[in-house]
């Protein structure tokens, strides 16, 4: 990936001890922390209910609150399949940065202790998406293999802003999740653990945007501004699989009628990415192509 200076490194070597400092005192082992052994109790939902992607439509209104409750469940399991397929992609990118690379870095071992968590996440979200009732829900078919193509040729700044975008979007629903007590506790549990790490791995990833922008001409500027953004784009409408709704017993016709046209949907989408998408505009990386594709995954 690029070269870093010498400024941009001593820098970057401070923010990773304190990282590591961090993950040190305040980690969680999931396996211990969440309440695997207790049945699913399915008087709560998955997720909040104003974040499902049917919340205000007519549908939702017609459902029963024992079918909100399950399609919650459904679209709380879609998005930890669809985290787990992108943590898959991180951590990848992560390993191929810093191959060969000093081990006695700062940055080295908290890429590594990065990657660790990761594991642990996914794992986590497994288990989660099992306890909730759910299949494997995966992304399309060609979004699977754009997501192969992205983590073998993705690097440096549009490694770090993909990452940083996955992990800012999921965090501001976990955020609302794991404070509502119409949620599963075992979920909110699994939403803290994860709010509270991946809070480090957002930090880094900031960190590594700007330190592999410093210096860059407006070209690349421009050509990982539209890489970033059209992953953004597939990570984004990927989160809430389609598969959702008849495993909620809906019809999935209506339900993805209504859903696409769901202005509130939209509005919580594009309140969640406000702070993400000053960043980005902060880094020269919202040009007019990017904002297209943002705009079409109701980020702005």
């Amino acid at each position: 990936m690029t070269t870093i200076d010498t400024h941009d490194q001593s820098h970057r070597q401070s923010v990773a001890r304190r990282l590591l400092d961090s993950s040190e005192t305040l980690s969680y082992d999931p396996v211990r922390e969440v309440d695997w052994e207790t049945p699913l109790d399915t008087a709560h939902h998955g997720a909040s209910p104003e974040w499902s992607t049917l919340f205000g439509t007519s549908y939702w209104n017609e459902m029963t609150p024992e079918q909100q409750r399950e399609l919650t469940r459904q679209e709380a399991a879609s998005v930890a399949s669809t985290g787990i397929w992108f943590e898959m992609i991180l951590q990848q990118m992560i390993l191929r940065d810093f191959y060969a690379k000093d081990p006695t870095d700062p940055a080295f071992q908290w890429a590594l202790t990065e990657i660790a968590d990761e594991c642990r996440h996914s794992i986590m979200f497994a288990r989660g998406a099992a306890k909730l009732g759910a299949p494997a829900y995966r992304p399309k078919r060609h979004v699977v293999e754009l997501g192969r193509v992205f983590k073998a040729v993705a690097f440096g700044e549009a490694a770090y802003a993909a990452i940083l975008v996955a992990e800012e979007v999921l965090d501001v629903m976990q955020r609302d999740w794991m404070r509502d007590e119409r949620v599963a506790p075992f979920v909110r549990t699994i939403n803290n653990i994860h709010v509270v790490e991946e809070s480090r791995h957002m930090k880094f990833a900031r960190e590594e945007t700007k330190a592999r922008l410093r210096g860059a001409g407006r070209l690349r500027k421009q050509v990982n501004a539209l890489v970033v953004a059209i992953a953004a784009y597939h990570i984004v409408t990927s989160m809430v699989s389609d598969q959702v709704y008849a495993n909620a017993g809906l019809d999935t016709k209506r339900a993805l009628r209504e859903a696409k046209a769901n202005e509130h949907h939209r509005s919580m989408l594009r309140s969640s990415c406000a702070g993400l998408m000053e960043f980005l505009d902060s880094c020269g990386l919202l040009t007019r192509p990017a904002t297209h594709f943002y705009k079409r995954a109701n980020l702005i």
